[in-house]
């Protein structure tokens, strides 16, 4: 998807030099010349990152930050500030006011689309700890606590509680479940993800019967979602868990490598 950019900056050839540069690297662009109005522009566009010049003939820039901070649906919106203003003093203000990136003129319109790119690419970067219903995973350190408490995974349990959790409410099928955790070069069966299902809600579950985190939806799969159980849900995926007994989960288990 194409990434919105608003640019606020008043020099006229500068801002007509970054539009063209901008959208030649394939951004949609908007923008301003004047800071009047800047605030209602984003709310408009809803941009994906704003290029904020500090000294605008008519506002100043480090206003329109605070703003934007504010402001609830853009507050998340990564800003850099474009400036002349180049003291640290300066640099320190823009960046505890809640500037991303702040870059100093004159600069190179190439160190300034690799900073926006760099920018995107923290914003597409995975969370390093995913947390629900009690239940935080750590990547970085493969770990899992439920409750504060360090749970025992197998490295196959780790990837497929990590897979299901990155997608809250999203209802996967056993042939996606396998082709994301175990890959399309196996030698395993659907009922292996059955298995590993079922030891999951063994460990994270206050009872695996009536699950409150890893539902069944009958003739599809399963989804990650916690919430609080009710009896219907509760008899729903009951009747929904995987029929496999210690036996068969033994023996499955011998199918795949953990």
């Amino acid at each position: 998807m194409t990434k919105k950019i608003v640019l606020i900056e008043d020099d006229a050839d500068l801002y007509a030099l970054l539009k063209y540069n901008l959208e030649k690297e394939g951004f949609t662009l908007a923008g301003s010349q004047t800071g009047r109005g800047a605030l209602d522009l984003c709310r408009r566009v809803h941009p994906d990152l704003i290029l904020l010049d500090i000294m605008l003939p008519d506002s100043d820039g480090l206003d329109i930050c605070k703003g934007i901070r504010a402001d609830s649906e853009l507050s998340q919106t990564p800003i850099i500030f474009l400036t002349a203003r180049a003291s640290e003093t300066d640099r320190i203000v823009g960046l505890e006011l809640g500037a991303n990136d702040y870059i100093v003129k004159p600069f190179f319109i190439r160190e300034l689309i690799a900073r926006i790119k760099l920018q995107f690419r923290s914003q597409n970067a995975p969370a390093r700890i995913l947390k629900a219903g009690g239940v935080e995973l750590d990547r970085s350190s493969c770990q899992v606590r439920l409750n504060g408490e360090t749970l025992a995974l197998t490295a196959t349990e780790f990837r497929l509680l990590e897979y299901l959790m990155s997608r809250p409410g999203v209802v996967f099928s056993r042939d996606q479940l396998l082709n994301a955790v175990w890959g399309q070069d196996r030698a395993i069966t659907d009922r292996t993800v059955d298995v590993y299902i079922l030891r999951l809600r063994q460990k994270i579950e206050k009872d695996p019967s009536g699950p409150r985190m890893i539902h069944s939806v009958r003739g599809f799969g399963y989804s990650f979602e916690p919430r609080a159980a009710r009896p219907d849900e509760m008899r729903r995926d009951e009747s929904a868990l995987p029929d496999v007994s210690m036996a068969d989960a033994t023996g499955m288990a011998l199918e795949a490598v953990s």
